[in-house]
């Protein structure tokens, strides 16, 4: 089985929900990641979301925003929400895709810190460029491949985070002992293992590192 992991954002660089673009705004407020998502026969969405932050504010902005049509909330400053809303025509047709694409998504979906999603989908290469040309089709959104390969169930979810490239890096980085105590090694010698410019080895080690330890500190 293969994997393509995706950032998938609005074309018109907003939200895929109004509703979501308020809780972006909201700088009191994170969305983490979404663990179920599902088009209900009455043409509702249900949603199964984790956020972080003011609860309070959270649920101000639930309770105020037209598309809600149910809520609960459980936890403090790391919450679960389980909601009901009225979808919008292209959060509908998002959904849509999905069921009509003959891939399996693999949760949790990640929310970025610019609103956009990264999605893991599972499938073949062949209902993968289905999936994106279906998508091309449309001018909702945009798709930005940032992985793809042969998938390994029981990956860390950690590594998970990470493009091929930078999981790449970061594992060469450790086999040579750049993360050993003393170090053993240098960029340049992680560089050479991968085979690319010290300077951009060092580049895929930050990144790596920001995405691997901002998930610890969440």
């Amino acid at each position: 089985m293969r994997y393509l992991t995706v950032l998938v954002r609005p074309s018109d660089a907003g939200a895929f929900h109004p509703l979501g673009a308020e809780l972006t705004a909201e700088p009191s407020v994170r969305r983490e990641a979404i663990h179920h998502v599902d088009l209900l026969a009455d043409g509702s969405v249900l949603l199964l979301a984790e956020g972080s932050g003011d609860r309070e504010r959270y649920e101000e902005i639930m309770r105020g925003s037209p598309h809600v049509l149910e809520y609960l909330v459980t936890g403090e400053d790391r919450w679960t929400a389980m909601s009901r809303l009225e979808p919008t025509d292209a959060s509908r047709r998002a959904l849509e895709l999905g069921r009509e694409s003959d891939v399996a998504i693999e949760t949790p979906i990640r929310f970025e810190a610019d609103g956009s999603l990264r999605i893991t989908y599972l499938g073949s290469d062949e209902r993968f460029g289905e999936l994106v040309r279906e998508v091309a089709d449309g001018d909702d959104v945009s798709f930005e491949v940032v992985g793809t390969g042969e998938y390994e169930p029981g990956r860390g979810t950690l590594m998970g985070l990470l493009t091929g490239r930078q999981r790449e890096v970061l594992e060469a980085a450790v086999d040579v002992g750049y993360y050993s105590t003393p170090r053993e090694a240098t960029h340049a010698d992680v560089a050479a293992a991968v085979g690319i410019a010290p300077t951009t080895a060092g580049e895929h080690l930050r990144k790596a590192e920001e995405r691997v330890f901002g998930a610890l500190a969440r």
